[in-house]
């Protein structure tokens, strides 16, 4: 496939009861072994890749040793590959178009852009957050890449507790609404694991949304009845790929 193809079969992967389901990745290696395992798509994780080059997640990764990485993964696999952009990793839309650019020539077809602030607490407003969807829509369409755009939401991941999801749907959904509006194409909720939350956006949402797995998410099953269109692994691909490694080493010592 060229980069046409992959980005528009990458699009067409997004289904409400067949969900997308990618098993994250943070190297050339573990992208190979994701594809050969039968993988319709490869997807890196920040936290994931931070962690194999020694750094924090949260852009502590300088973004030429991400965009290394991600150029490595590209070669590697004759798959689409969408990359966990974070912020953006700029303090400026000029920055962080460019740095999309650089991603796109890379051969990337998907991002996520997500809401939190990284170097404080709290979301970006909803107006900012647009432009900045909007900046990388633009760079997208200069490229010629139809790129997806997966508006991320940290909305959930930052409350005090489950017990306040249920109170925060309303603007979850507004900025649904608002990033759909900006460019986006489809919606990233992690850490919203009750099943009535997730099937109500789901029906509210017209752009697909998207799940990650943790120890509390319903299982697979549940929610692709749930009209959940895309299903993410986060770091925990990593997490326990390592764990492995430490247990067989332990074995030796």
């Amino acid at each position: 496939m060229n980069n046409s193809d992959k980005a528009a079969h990458f699009g067409s992967l997004h289904k409400k009861q067949n969900p997308l389901v990618l098993y994250n990745v943070w190297d050339a290696g573990s992208a190979r072994a994701v594809a050969e395992a039968g993988a319709q798509a490869i997807a890196t994780g920040s936290w994931s890749c931070a962690a194999a080059q020694g750094y924090a997640d949260g852009e502590q990764m300088p973004f030429s040793a991400l965009l290394y990485t991600v150029k490595r993964i590209v070669a590697s696999v004759n798959l689409p590959v969408t990359v966990d952009f974070e912020t953006g990793y700029g303090t400026s839309l000029e920055n962080i178009q460019r740095n999309l650019a650089a991603l796109l020539d890379a051969g990337v077809v998907g991002v996520n852009f997500e809401d939190q602030r990284i170097t404080q607490s709290g979301l970006v407003d909803i107006e900012e957050q647009c432009r900045r969807i909007t900046a990388l829509r633009e760079v997208a369409d200069k490229h010629g890449t139809a790129l997806f755009i997966n508006a991320r939401t940290d909305i959930f991941l930052q409350a005090a507790s489950e017990s306040t999801h249920s109170a925060l749907i309303a603007e979850a959904k507004q900025r649904l609404l608002a990033y759909q509006a900006a460019g986006a194409n489809g919606y990233f909720v992690p850490g919203l694991s009750q099943q009535a939350l997730i099937a109500d956006l789901c029906e509210f949402s017209l752009l697909p949304v998207n799940i990650m797995i943790t120890s509390t998410t319903p299982a697979l099953e549940s929610l692709h009845q749930l009209g959940v269109s895309r299903i993410s692994h986060g770091p925990l691909p990593y997490i326990d790929a390592m764990e492995q490694l430490k247990q067989r080493a332990a074995g030796l010592y």
